[in-house]
């Protein structure tokens, strides 16, 4: 008991003379104020860090950026923090009362990097990632979002040959990554997997980051094969009391340009073509200059850890093309707000997005083209007045009028996207945080098809037809992630991410068309349809369901800003492989070192080696491949006395099940260096890449009812299968430099240059036992004479998209053709239809309020099939129905009088330089205490193009066709339907308000 007293009184000793202690250092300690301000807007700053340096007292700005703080004998400095401005340390000396302005840090915003899951300061990134700003965006009238990256980010190309203002652009990052599967980048919207990119205008967008090797894609696991392609847009501003109002609106005016040259009506009679009496320029009747309007307005703002958008978009673009148009309406909200004093952040993302899309048959545009001249567009009297609405017509092979077919035939896409996102982080600690964010992402297509009774191309002998296709897709995603960071010994910052993830996938369509309408009611009446079957008519649906399990980790090391090392690996399970091969692991290494922090290097700023290795996959194309789905057969009479109700529907087939279907790999290393001289002056990267894609899905052909190799004991039930049977190799260099701010006298000038050199990807291997194939002739020519010629041959050992054919060795006296062979054993390696590389050579001048913006691109390395020459320039007597194309590389002296056969003579160098977009703004200034901006500016898009190619566009075509039915293995055509290239002049206003 005596020393239990004992330690009572100790203890009541010791804790009198803290208190003591803690008195007397309050008392001759005292309490000093100040406001801190934004020191452009003058505006108050709420949340603002204010600490004793060397210790870990500090406080945090109030609503009208105000702080007090007691200062003890000894505090000598006051460190002054906020996210987005400089920091400032400020002495104390005897001051009581301090009023301090923050500069807002250019330099640090642009620092961080989007990456999956999360961000990265840009000096720790040891993956090849390209990060494009809004001010480094193409300037100009845009649909697709991601056509602000057009020429901007080495090794990505974004292409759309022609000008069809429904034409979705083609996006491949280091090339091709698949031939089975999909090739396009992963898209990542705010967070959303696999997001549409119609979901978001461009106007919205803050930042583009382009995960380009596959160590810094693996993190998406079977999704990340082709690239990853992460959006941010943008936010409100988190200051007290700011609201701006921004309205940004612009007009264009497109006009067809690179017409194919062709025969005057004179010079069709004098070679034979027959004469209807009548002089018609086709291609004007055909084609118009098109006047469209865009306004993007929105409002951003902020209170206290609270902010938020609000947008709305809309677009009208009607197409050179009479009858094409795009209208979109897009809207936008984001809020973001954080409490419990910004340790819980919530983030609210929605956004829904109407487009209505109208076309015409793409063979209007042909017909524009080679349609006889002397034929007129309407007749008075006859047979073809009377069955054909007035329009000329003649029942003569592949002859259409090009006008009629855009009036009596109409196609239209009405698609309605919206997207919305909760997510959620907390701060356990001051180094542990959780995340969790729920997003759904809902997509509804319809399509529509009409051709009238009086459509002498499909509807005359149908007495009509109509359509209508609905798809609707589903997708949902929850993940939650713990985040932990912490020096954990001396200059050692490690950062470790682990998460799960769950994602469901539901697909459904619907097909519906019919035929034989007593009127033209259009496609939304197919009751009215006299015919449910046969010719021209559809009825069918199907639905599928798949989900997509994940687990992942990753973690980050970062030595005194010297010495970087990240991995990461992605575990996945998805419901749509063979029941043996449903599950993965893709994981992925990446280091770097920042030379100058070892070594003095002059005039080197910056010489980061970093070096990365990576495995990423790739879902199939339909989650139902290796099951082998059933479809609707045939109809057939069970009892042929009563044909009516004995009727049913067979079941087929569609594919052979294959239960060891797994997904598509690819192993990825490169080599890169980021490099900065004289201060940041002068930035770029460099970077080396190896390919290396095997298990590439791919359908084959199989005999029915032989043994399955993929299932013991079974059999093959269909005449096709699903399965792994190729792989691919690649490699590829990058290159991107900018100087940043070039003084010409009293111009700022930023030129940025880009490039890729691509070493061909090459097929390793083209199937093996029970589904060996050898080669793939992919790419005919077509309808008249040249179904049978294929092009594009794809060889195992050889290059992908290599054309092959025979060789034009000259010409007869009377014009016809000398070739190497016609037999197609004997037909030789022609060239590529893909690029040894593209550029992008950009450039921003400013002079006072003036600036200038103009984009420079290009490839080169491409042969391009002209289909126009092909077809249609050759002067044998089958081809007087048609008109002629007569261009620089036409054969003249004599002319070809052979029937149209394909040779090299048809195949054309694709390499140009073009000027994409130039705009010039003025910023005129404004005293009005309400307008905080006013800008006018005014550019052109397609301005001129430097190439040898006298087709319609010498854009690389990666594949043949676009959307579901590309082909990628035929790429390097240019179709007789390749819509008219416009160029597109804009002049537009922004402004702001506050």
């Amino acid at each position: 008991m005596r020393n239990y007293l004992l330690k009572i009184k100790a203890f009541l000793m010791v804790a009198m003379l803290m208190i003591i202690s803690i008195v007397a250092a309050n008392a001759q300690g005292r309490e000093v104020t100040g406001t801190i301000l934004d020191a452009t807007l003058k505006d108050p700053l709420p949340g603002v860090t204010v600490l004793i340096k060397g210790t870990t007292r500090g406080t945090n700005t109030d609503l009208d950026g105000r702080f007090r703080i007691n200062v003890q004998p000894g505090d000598e400095t006051l460190v002054i923090s906020f996210v987005g401005f400089t920091a400032q340390e400020i002495p104390i000396g005897n001051q009581s009362v301090f009023n301090i302005e923050l500069e807002e840090d250019i330099m640090s915003l642009q620092e961080s990097v989007v990456i999956g899951y999360g961000t990265q300061d840009k000096k720790e990134i040891t993956s090849a990632v390209a990060s494009v700003s809004s001010e480094q965006f193409n300037r100009g009238n845009f649909p697709n979002p991601t056509q602000l990256l057009q020429g901007k980010v080495a090794g990505l190309s974004v292409t759309r040959p022609g000008g069809n203002p429904n034409a979705q652009p083609t996006i491949r990052l280091r090339g091709i990554s698949s031939f089975g599967a999909t090739q396009s980048p992963l898209i990542v919207l705010d967070g959303v997997i696999g997001a549409s990119i119609d979901a978001v205008d461009p106007n919205d967008i803050e930042t583009f980051d382009v995960l380009k090797d596959a160590s810094a894609a693996a993190i998406y696991g079977t999704r990340g094969a082709a690239g990853v392609i992460l959006i941010t847009t943008k936010k409100g501003a988190a200051r007290k009391g700011i609201t701006n109002v921004m309205i940004n609106t612009f007009g264009t005016a497109e006009q067809a340009t690179n017409l194919i040259p062709i025969l005057s009506a004179e010079e069709f009679v004098a070679r034979g073509g027959v004469d209807f009496g009548h002089r018609t320029n086709w291609r004007d009747e055909v084609t118009q200059t098109a006047i469209n309007g865009t306004i993007n307005a929105s409002v951003t703002g902020g209170f206290e850890n609270t902010s938020f958008l609000a947008s709305v978009n809309y677009r009208n673009n009607d197409g050179i093309v009479r009858g094409t148009n795009r209208e979109t309406l897009n809207t936008r909200f984001n809020f973001n707000h954080g409490a419990l004093n910004n340790r819980l952040r919530m983030n609210l993302s929605l956004a829904y997005t109407n487009t209505a899309a109208t076309d015409v048959n793409s063979e209007a545009v042909r017909y524009a083209t080679i349609y006889n001249p002397t034929a007129p567009i309407r007749e008075s009297t006859g047979e073809s007045q009377a069955n054909f609405g007035g329009f000329f017509q003649r029942p003569l092979f592949d002859f259409f009028n090009p006008v009629a077919l855009i009036n009596q035939q109409s196609f239209n896409t009405d698609v309605s996207s919206a997207i919305y996102s909760y997510r959620l982080e907390y701060d356990l600690t001051d180094k542990i945080t959780i995340a969790s964010q729920f997003s759904q992402d809902i997509l509804g297509t319809t399509s529509t098809q009409f051709y009238s009774r009086e459509d002498f191309a499909v509807g005359f002998g149908r007495t009509g037809q109509a359509g209508q296709n609905t798809f609707d897709r589903n997708q949902t995603i929850f993940n939650g992630t713990i985040r932990f960071e912490d020096e954990i010994f001396d200059k050692m910052n490690f950062t470790f991410l682990l998460g799960g993830e769950t994602q469901s996938f539901t697909e459904k369509r619907l097909f519906a068309s019919t035929t034989r309408f007593l009127f033209d009611l259009g496609p939304n009446n197919l009751g009215f349809g006299g015919l449910r079957f046969g010719p021209g008519t559809d009825l069918r649906s199907d639905a599928n369901t798949s989900t997509l399990n994940s687990v992942f980790g990753r973690a980050n090391f970062n030595y005194a800003n010297t010495y970087f090392l990240s991995a990461s690996l992605r575990a996945e399970t998805f419901s749509g492989f063979g029941a043996e091969n449903q599950t993965g692991y893709f994981p992925a290494i990446s280091v770097g070192t920042d030379l100058t922090q070892i070594f003095d290097l002059g005039p080197f700023s910056q010489l980061k080696a970093r070096a990365s290795f990576g495995v990423v996959g790739q879902l199939p194309p339909s989650p139902t491949l290796a099951i082998g789905v059933f479809g609707a057969g045939n109809r057939i009479p069970l009892d042929p006395t009563n044909p009516t109700n004995s009727v049913f529907v067979s079941p087929f087939r569609e594919a052979s099940p294959n239960p060891q279907l797994k997904w598509e790999t690819t192993e990825e290393i490169t080599f890169g260096i980021d490099y900065g001289l004289f201060g940041g002056k002068v930035t770029g990267q460099m970077d080396y890449y190896r390919r290396n894609i095997s298990d590439l899905i791919f359908n084959v052909n199989v005999p029915i009812g032989t043994p399955s190799a993929v299932q013991p004991g079974g059999v093959y039930t269909a005449n096709n299968i699903w399965a792994n049977v190729a792989s691919l190799n690649s490699a590829g260099f990058e290159f991107i430099t900018t100087v940043n701010d070039v003084r010409l006298g009293p111009v700022s000038w930023t030129p940025s240059l880009n490039f890729t050199l691509y070493q061909r990807t090459r097929i390793s291997d083209l199937g093996s036992g029970a589904f060996s194939i050898g080669e793939i002739r992919q790419g005919v020519p077509g309808s008249p004479g040249q179904n049978d010629n294929q092009m594009i041959w794809n060889i195992e050992g050889e290059r992908i998209g290599d054309f092959y054919g025979p060789r034009l060795l000259g010409l007869t006296e009377s014009g016809e053709y000398i070739l190497s062979s016609i037999e197609p054993d004997e037909y030789e390696r022609l060239g590529s239809a893909l690029p040894t590389g593209d550029f992008g050579f950009s450039n921003t001048f400013v002079m006072g309020n003036w600036d200038l913006n103009f984009l420079l691109r290009g490839s080169w390395g491409h042969l391009i099939y002209n289909s126009f020459r092909g077809f249609y320039e050759n002067a044998d007597g089958g081809s007087n129905t048609w008109n002629s194309v007569i261009t620089k590389n036409t054969p003249r002296n004599p002319f070809v009088t052979s029937t149209p056969f394909y040779s090299d003579l048809y195949l054309e160098r694709g390499d140009f330089i073009r000027l994409d977009n130039l705009q010039l703004g003025y910023n005129l200034p404004t005293r009005n205490a309400s307008v905080n901006n006013l800008r006018l500016y005014a550019g052109v898009q397609n301005l001129f193009t430097i190439t040898q190619f006298t087709g319609v566009d010498p854009e690389v075509r990666w594949t043949d066709g676009t959307g579901i039915d590309a082909n990628p293995l035929a790429p390097g055509i240019e179709r007789r339907n390749t819509y008219f290239l416009p160029r597109t002049w804009t002049a537009g206003l922004t402004i702001t308000f506050k």
